[in-house]
């Protein structure tokens, strides 16, 4: 109607009209992308705010993690020392605790990780939604971090595990993974980190099956070669826990303690 309007007042030279006309057609056109560019920047930040709350409450879960692998990997290194030192006589041990932690030495956890969100934001080429710069580095940091999967890695492929599973008849290793193996933990349970694997136990077993797996084990060289190996990469990964990344560490329990 305005541009028919203003072509009428072209043909019959009515100069002023027509700039009217075309100032009207202009601010429509101007006023229709700032309404589009508005909305557009209303989606953007309702979109920001949502995935922010769902990294956060992502990170909550992984400072978990973090704070578990660290207690329950710092377990499995206590035993495996206790071991080692029984097995080479520094350090007196009874042939059932000797079994128990040799049997701890060989344990690794491989918790459900929290990566959903920061995967389809990367996968989008969204990650520009998350405004607050620490939380996506944070993010970025950690879920690009190699010491879970090492962790994961080394014990999984633990050559001690192996061996100390080969030397172990399958009744006496399933006896000590019954009653002296990881307690069940929730997810978020922090208080239930400490001792999930290091808590005193009863393997079950008799007089006769303790002392000959106890022997089995001193009889074997390769049991203290490997568990030497297995020793020295548990304190690797651990100093790269509490210690190479630490600051990663310490943003990640900002960010727990930081309640929604």
């Amino acid at each position: 109607m305005i541009l028919r309007r203003a072509a009428e007042h072209l043909k019959q030279l009515h100069w002023t009209m027509i700039a009217v006309d075309l100032v009207i057609v202009v601010l429509g056109v101007f006023i229709g992308m700032q309404a589009s560019n508005w909305n557009a920047d209303r989606e953007q930040d309702q979109k920001s705010v949502v995935f922010t709350a769902r990294l956060k409450a992502d990170l909550r879960g992984e400072d978990w993690i973090y704070e578990f692998l660290t207690i329950y990997n710092r377990e499995v290194l206590a035993n495996a020392n206790r071991a080692v030192e029984a097995l080479e006589g520094k350090t007196p041990l009874a042939d059932e605790a000797l079994l128990v932690a040799a049997y701890r030495a060989t344990q690794y956890r491989q918790p459900n990780r929290r990566r959903s969100t920061f995967d389809e934001l990367i996968s989008t080429g969204n990650i520009g939604l998350i405004r607050d710069d620490k939380l996506r580095e944070t993010a970025m940091t950690l879920y690009n971090v190699a010491t879970f999967d090492n962790l994961v890695r080394e014990g999984l492929q633990s050559r001690y595990r192996e061996v100390f599973r080969m030397t172990l008849p399958n009744v006496v290793q399933r006896a000590v993974t019954r009653n002296c193996g990881d307690h069940v933990i929730l997810p978020g349970d922090y208080g239930a980190i400490q001792g999930n694997l290091d808590y005193p136990c009863s393997t079950g077993l008799s007089a006769l099956d303790i002392a000959k797996s106890a022997q089995a084990l001193r009889a074997n060289p390769d049991i203290v070669r490997f568990l030497r190996l297995r020793i020295a990469d548990l304190e690797t990964r651990l100093f790269d826990l509490t210690g190479n990344n630490r600051e990663l560490m310490e943003n990640l329990r900002a960010i727990a303690q930081d309640k929604p």
